[in-house]
């Protein structure tokens, strides 16, 4: 008689815990044998040391001298939230870029690739901080705190974001994080993502394990209380709080789009907002949401989807106040220098799978579990000219903040235990 099989979800459990004591001795190793973390600044020196005053109740306004492009200067003070699974990671290799560029100050997490999320983010949290220390950039994942964020750039900083779909960032966020929720262990269909969406109140806890993955992401990383009823006054409140303090919303489904006018309130240069896609997760087997799973995604994420619906309206006013020919052109020479950048910067012109990546230093963080996400080889022969910034254009975020200066000892920890488990 054969012995009675476990559980996939069981042999996952046992798999985690099993890789929670480890890392709690090794942890605790690390604490008795390596010295206390040097003093210093978490990135490169500022070309302008920045110089905080008091926080003030909301970001001022971008006002150019004489409306000319021509006139305005470069911002260099700048908050981005970034939200999970909305292109936040192209767009922040965009800032790396522009912040190591102009030699500025960023306020790094102390030892890992965020601060300290999903705890609300504060101040403490930033590598070296003490009080009255002022920084440029802003920019790993939080729980965003705005009083915190506030007090730690100067008055002029622009705030920035980034929204997506709500139903397709859910898709996104079920297939990445599913595993590390222990709540949708328990899905044994070939498509966990609909079988969860027939009743995901059978599955989904608002107290469980990382279950903020699983509803209303975009309201929980503003901030705010993503189990609110969708009928509740403080919902709208919370929308219009967000358009009062952030001064651009970008929309990930209209990227090249929002990077035009990310460029033009920021008055940077066309080359501070190239890009590749970066962090793009290979295609499923599974389906797309469509038709009835699509409608379900969305009435499950109904608060993000209020506030997506919010600022999609916003941006398109945004782009019609910009000139919609404008934008066009705009749009059409962005599309043409990337493509441009993609001839010049990678091997094969496309994104391949991790196997066939060759070079360490290009390989992206992985998802417990698979490895989904895409990345790329650099060319080998890259003239002079382009070869720093194809580079740097294709690093991954966790190479990229260890290239600044970062400390991420835990990320790094975390990685050596996953490639030890196999995980």
């Amino acid at each position: 008689m054969l012995p009675p099989q476990k559980k996939p979800w069981e042999s996952m459990a046992k798999g985690l815990v099993l890789g929670a004591l480890f890392t709690s001795f090794l942890l605790l190793v690390y604490s008795y044998a390596v010295p206390p973390l040097h003093a210093g600044l978490a990135s490169t020196t500022p070309e302008a040391a920045a110089s905080c005053s008091p926080p003030v109740l909301e970001p001022e306004a971008v006002n150019r001298a004489n409306g000319s492009r021509g006139e305005c200067q470069p911002r260099r003070n700048i908050v981005f939230l970034k939200t999970h699974k909305t292109a936040s990671s192209t767009l922040l290799n965009i800032l790396f870029r522009f912040g190591q560029k102009h030699r500025l100050k960023f306020a790094f997490p102390n030892g890992r690739n965020d601060f300290d999320y999903p705890t609300f983010f504060a101040r403490s949290l930033v590598r070296d901080y003490r009080p009255g220390a002022c920084f440029n950039i802003i920019c790993n994942h939080m729980r965003f705190h705005y009083d915190e964020v506030r007090g730690l750039v100067p008055p002029n900083a622009i705030f920035i974001t980034v929204l997506r779909d709500p139903a397709r960032l859910f898709e996104s966020s079920f297939h990445y994080f599913g595993p590390v929720v222990p709540l949708t262990w328990k899905l044994s269909g070939g498509d966990k993502l609909a079988e969860f969406l027939q009743n995901p109140d059978r599955y989904y806890d608002p107290n469980g394990f990382n279950a903020h993955y699983l509803r209303n992401l975009l309201f929980f990383d503003l901030g705010y209380d993503n189990g609110l009823d969708p009928g509740s006054p403080q919902v709208q409140e919370h929308i219009l709080e967000v358009e009062r303090r952030f001064h651009l919303v970008l929309l990930q489904e209209y990227f090249d789009e929002s990077l035009v006018l990310l460029k033009d309130l920021l008055c940077w240069e066309l080359e501070d907002v190239l890009y590749f896609k970066l962090n793009a997760r290979r295609d499923s087997p599974v389906p797309r949401l469509s038709g009835e799973m699509y409608g379900r995604a969305t009435a499950w994420n109904m608060l993000d989807a209020h506030l997506y619906r919010h600022f999609n309206a916003s941006f398109w006013r945004k782009v019609e106040a910009f000139g919609q020919e404008r934008m066009a052109r705009e749009v059409a020479a962005l599309r043409h220098a990337n493509e441009r950048m993609r001839t010049i910067c990678i091997d094969g012109g496309h994104a391949v799978d991790a196997a066939a990546i060759q070079d360490e230093a290009m390989q992206p963080w992985q998802p417990l579990g698979t490895k989904s996400i895409l990345g790329y080889n650099l060319k080998k022969s890259i003239g002079q000219r382009h070869a720093q910034l194809c580079r740097r254009m294709l690093t991954p975020e966790i190479q990229y903040l260890m290239d600044l200066g970062a400390n991420l000892w835990v990320t790094k920890l975390w990685k050596f235990i996953r490639d030890f488990l196999r995980w």
